[in-house]
């Protein structure tokens, strides 16, 4: 992706997310929605969903910054620390685990505090397409499953990963609360 279509993506999309969210009641936003991956008794809002993008962007420009560092493993998701290799259900329990830490931490917050963790998030993934060069923009970042695998197309992953979060909300019935 060109560095303007990636930045374009980011904001036609945050500008959706925001949109879409604002139109919600209370209820809709903090209403019990769906059983957490990590443990099923904890169950995420539709705020819950909202602040877990903050997280993965800001993990996304962790793991690129690594990479334009040398760090041979910058996702760090297909082997543990000593280098062995894990399995998927092993990759998904750490993921669940972390992303439930983040979900315990910002549960109840308001939207506006919500919105203010994918500012921030975002401000940090604009920096850093400001940074890249379009030669880096192109390169495979290493063990990334995302979208195409390459930085340009992790960044922009971010406006998907909202689009995909939205639907999980809307099919586990937030539109019925």
């Amino acid at each position: 992706m060109k560095r303007w279509e990636i930045e374009k993506k980011l904001n036609d999309d945050r500008s959706w997310l925001l949109e879409t969210y604002s139109q919600l009641s209370d209820e809709q936003l903090f209403g019990d929605l769906t059983p957490s991956e990590h443990d099923p008794s904890n169950f995420w809002s539709a705020l819950d969903h909202l602040a877990h993008l903050a997280l993965i962007e800001r993990n996304f420009a962790a793991m690129i910054r690594k990479h334009i560092k040398g760090e041979k493993n910058p996702v760090g998701l297909a082997t543990d620390e000593n280098g062995a290799p894990r399995t998927m259900p092993q990759i998904m329990a750490t993921v669940h685990a972390m992303t439930e830490e983040w979900q315990i931490q910002h549960h109840g917050k308001s939207l506006d505090e919500v919105v203010a963790l994918g500012q921030s998030a975002r401000a940090v993934s604009l920096q850093l397409l400001s940074e890249l060069s379009d030669e880096q923009l192109n390169e495979v970042l290493p063990g990334a499953p995302w979208a195409d695998g390459t930085i340009g197309g992790v960044l922009g992953a971010n406006a998907d990963h909202g689009r995909m979060h939205w639907k999980w909300s809307k099919d586990a019935g937030v539109l019925d609360h």
